[in-house]
């Protein structure tokens, strides 16, 4: 299931999860810990290396817990001492995962493990064009819905490990599928409310794949192309005030000023209206607070799932109020898809927000990324 499904400005759907033992105690006292794989900017997970196998620390599985999940990457040929201590133990690299959030696809493509993938939920939500040929090539099974994943499908399967993620502790899909001895872990990417916090995310499955130096080397990348990108945007001149969102049954949704959102406007160089609000989730306002403040906002970034002016007008007049919408500067992210409909932002920006960011830029500052062509933007019409 794409993960940040939603109506507006990067919100997210989820699903799933098991609960953890706080009473587990470590089995790395019984071996001396080698090093630590260094994790800059994720909140959610660690990752310690030993003789023979390494482990992964889940700290944020979701909003709201104190729960934590250990899990052991165990060499093969390696005898790993009080296995029952990890929530799950596999044996890497991997060879056969099932992934469940489109998020998980691009580390995947981007360490060259596309092929390990054989089982997917709802696999019309992926727009990857690369991944979407090996669906044609019926190299990828349809595994259901998210919540109600097949078991009998996954089981013939046979993948080395689920990758799941949860928003609480009261779905029961993972723990049928543990109990089938598939084991599962989850990866908390979308907690993170830092755009390098999320795409660091791609060292979880570098770990998986024995491809730590790779993954840390394309993370590194795409950091310096980011904080290169928001020095560029520090020199701009001006601020543009910017307003996101949009309406949704007489109720307007945009970003909190915690969030993964807002942090992209305020590296643009942008003033986002609502960046003074507390919380990483979703402002819920009604439409008189939002013109109040608003209406002369200069740009309008992630206007729901409206692909033109004139879909913006007919859904309400009230929307032609805003200074950005009568001088032409609302832009979204929606219009992007794959094949079956997939929207490609929701798949790939959280692993390159520094196509996000140069997105911004190019919005906000257009003298200064005068050659940047929008990647996931589109500007309407």
């Amino acid at each position: 299931m794409q993960k940040i499904v939603s109506l507006f400005f990067f919100l997210f759907v989820f699903a799933a999860c098991k609960n953890n033992d706080h009473d587990k105690k470590s089995t790395d006292t019984t071996n001396v810990e080698k090093e630590s794989i260094n994790i800059q900017y994720a909140q959610g997970f660690e990752i310690n290396a030993f003789d023979g196998y390494k482990t992964i620390t889940l700290k944020n599985p979701w909003p709201g817990t104190e729960k934590t999940f250990k899990y052991a990457l165990v060499e093969k040929g390696t005898v790993l001492p009080n296995d029952k201590n990890y929530d799950a133990v596999v044996e890497v690299p991997l060879k056969r995962i099932v992934v469940t959030s489109t998020t998980h696809i691009p580390s995947l493509e981007m360490l060259g493990e596309s092929a390990a993938l054989v089982g997917f939920p709802s696999l019309d939500y992926i727009s990857s064009e690369k991944t979407r040929q090996r669906i044609l090539d019926e190299k990828i099974t349809e595994l259901g819905k998210n919540e109600d994943i097949n078991t009998e499908i996954l089981i013939d399967l046979a993948p080395d490990a689920v990758i799941g993620f949860a928003i609480d502790g009261n779905n029961s899909t993972f723990a049928t599928i543990e109990n089938t001895g598939i084991p599962v872990l989850y990866n908390s990417d979308w907690t993170e409310t830092s755009p390098l916090g999320k795409a660091e995310w791609i060292k979880f499955f570098g770990v998986l794949f024995d491809k730590e130096k790779e993954a840390d080397s394309i993370f590194r990348t795409i950091e310096t192309e980011y904080l290169s990108a928001k020095k560029i945007a520090s020199k701009a001149k001006e601020t543009p005030t910017v307003i996101s969102g949009a309406m949704y049954k007489d109720v307007w949704y945009m970003p909190q000023g915690d969030s993964w959102g807002a942090q992209f406007i305020a590296d643009a160089n942008g003033n986002y209206l609502w960046k003074d609000s507390k919380g990483t989730g979703s402002l819920s306002l009604n439409l008189e607070s939002v013109l109040e403040k608003g209406f002369e906002a200069e740009v309008w970034i992630g206007p729901g799932q409206f692909t033109a002016l004139d879909e913006i007008k007919n859904a309400s007049k009230a929307y032609t109020q805003f200074k950005a919408f009568k001088g032409g500067r609302v832009y979204s992210y929606s219009m992007k898809k794959g094949a079956t409909g997939g929207v490609l932002y929701f798949e790939l920006a959280p692993n390159r927000p520094d196509l996000v960011l140069k997105d911004l830029i190019a919005i906000l500052h257009p003298d200064l990324f005068k050659s940047h062509e929008l990647y996931f933007f589109d500007k309407l019409q």
